[in-house]
């Protein structure tokens, strides 16, 4: 996208908080990885649709998105897992400091403790967020619960537009960017799910099961 059409874009997106504002810069200044700010609107305004009632997120990082989805779904119950215990803890103060919400945070790996998750399920949406390499385990194993209606939300998808390139060119710049390659191709080739990927922030692409209206 030409830089003056995102540009226009973003700047149509509503004011955050001085909270959240507060929580971006953090993240700029400390180098955290969160959602860029026009992927993650458009996701919140499809959520807000779909109205899931029980969230799964993978990979929290210090709970900006968590805490995004929760403005926008009040009522909503999240459950998100972090490994790292800094950030984890960083997490769970802002979750402290934002006030009365619903969400469960997990100190762990999505990977090697699925099975705290899997127990918390089934699940109405369930957000991607975490080891770029691990997309496809990931979706073999929480897309198990996944309500019959519910939507997988993967973000990172274009790895800032590394994953576009030739299978070549993409082996020479990143092994993730090759993963998120092949873990967009396997999207494409699952037959009993339906995939768009919306070309904002970093990619992001919206799963569900084909033949739900």
């Amino acid at each position: 996208m030409k830089d003056t059409i995102h540009d226009y874009l973003v700047a149509q997106i509503p004011e955050r908080s001085a909270f959240f504002r507060e929580i971006e810069e953090f993240a700029k200044e400390n180098q955290v990885p969160i959602m860029e700010v026009d992927s993650l609107h458009a996701m919140l305004q499809v959520m807000a649709i779909q109205k899931p009632k029980r969230i799964l997120e993978l990979g929290t990082a210090i709970g900006y998105s968590a805490l995004r989805i929760q403005e926008v779904l009040p009522d909503a119950e999240i459950v998100t897992i972090e490994r790292d215990e800094e950030r984890y803890q960083l997490a769970i103060s802002n979750f402290k400091r934002y006030g009365e919400n619903q969400v469960e945070a997990v100190l762990g790996d999505a990977l090697l403790d699925a099975d705290k998750l899997v127990s918390k399920g089934p699940y109405d949406a369930i957000f991607i967020d975490a080891a770029k390499a691990q997309y496809e385990k990931f979706f073999e194993i929480y897309t198990q619960v996944l309500s019959q209606e519910g939507v997988l939300y993967s973000d990172n998808v274009l790895f800032k537009g590394l994953a576009l390139d030739e299978p070549d060119e993409v082996k020479k710049k990143a092994r993730v960017a090759r993963k998120m390659r092949d873990f967009n191709q396997f999207l494409v080739e699952q037959e009993n799910f339906i995939t768009t990927t919306i070309p904002l922030g970093d990619g992001l692409a919206i799963t569900r099961r084909s033949g739900i209206s």
